[in-house]
């Protein structure tokens, strides 16, 4: 049986850690930045964790994570 192919693109976005849990970062933090409160974009430097919903299919993305 051929080995499995990691996702590439989750790869780069998502990495899993000790407890097995997927750690991500939050969207709307790239641009257009001006309109959003300082308070906002706080909140959105901090990485939050992957929904226990998504964790299944972010297994079959990163087998070897």
């Amino acid at each position: 049986m051929p080995k499995m192919k990691t996702h590439r693109g989750a790869a780069k976005r998502f990495k899993k850690t000790a407890s097995g849990k997927f750690k991500r970062s939050h969207a709307y933090h790239r641009h257009i930045l001006t309109k959003k409160s300082a308070k906002r974009k706080r909140k959105l430097r901090k990485a939050a964790f992957v929904n226990v919903t998504e964790i299944k299919k972010m297994r079959k993305l990163m087998p070897y994570a």
